[in-house]
């Protein structure tokens, strides 16, 4: 299996910086840039439903430690399911890895098993690691007490969900990024006809963006309305 490493440059999406993350809690988008940026800092234990940003920060995290030259290394736990062991093997060379939805591997015992070696494997090289997870390491199936422990030896950032006014900031952020202008009729009209998730909104701001170039039009509300019934 090849480790899904992050050529940067070419697969992180612009969007999926720190500095484009709409709703962190305090302090969170500073931990993950000193874990990303500086050697020693505290290991990561990112948790969030669906559509929070696990993924976001986590490809951020990467993006960041490319800044200032650190080499490091996503990994999608879903596609590594089965097979971990293989997947972690040489990724020991990095500063900083990244390891997105741990439940997808719990009660896979040879995974977990893996993963518990590696994380000592990585305390001991001075590797950052970062976790991203559905919920917290006691709620997440993990069969190993001790790895649930390492787990919850790390500093914790809990994501919630985007209320309206995070939501419209998203919009009018995405929006700003592209150089398209949304009127506050066309934000109000999305927030209450469109989905919730970050990731949706997002797609749904380049679209908007496509059809408004080709269309030369504002995002007006009629203009949202014709957009959503061609799609």
């Amino acid at each position: 299996m090849t480790v899904p490493q992050l050529p940067l440059a070419l697969r992180t999406p612009p969007d999926q910086r720190l500095d484009s993350f709409i709703g962190a809690p305090a302090g969170a988008l500073e931990q993950v840039a000193a874990l990303a940026q500086a050697p020693e800092s505290d290991w990561l234990y990112l948790s969030a439903a669906a559509g929070a940003g696990k993924t976001h920060l986590a490809l951020a995290a990467c993006a960041a430690a490319a800044e200032v030259g650190r080499a490091a290394a996503y990994l999608p736990l879903q596609a590594a399911r089965g097979r971990l062991q293989q997947a972690l093997d040489g990724l020991e060379g990095n500063a900083l890895v990244v390891l997105d939805g741990l439940e997808a591997v719990a009660g896979e015992r040879a995974d977990e098993v893996a993963l518990f070696d590696f994380h000592n494997r990585a305390r001991s090289a001075g590797i950052g690691l970062l976790y991203t997870a559905a919920d917290l390491p006691d709620a997440i199936g993990l069969l190993l007490p001790d790895l649930r422990s390492r787990l919850s030896q790390c500093a914790r950032i809990v994501l919630r969900p985007l209320d309206d006014v995070g939501r419209a900031a998203l919009l009018r952020d995405r929006a700003s990024r592209r150089g398209l202008v949304l009127e506050d009729a066309a934000v109000d009209w999305m927030l209450t006809r469109t989905p919730r998730e970050a990731a949706q909104l997002v797609d749904l701001v380049q679209r908007l963006d496509r059809a408004s170039l080709a269309a030369q039009r504002r995002v007006t509300v009629p203009f949202l309305r014709q957009v959503l019934a061609e799609g």
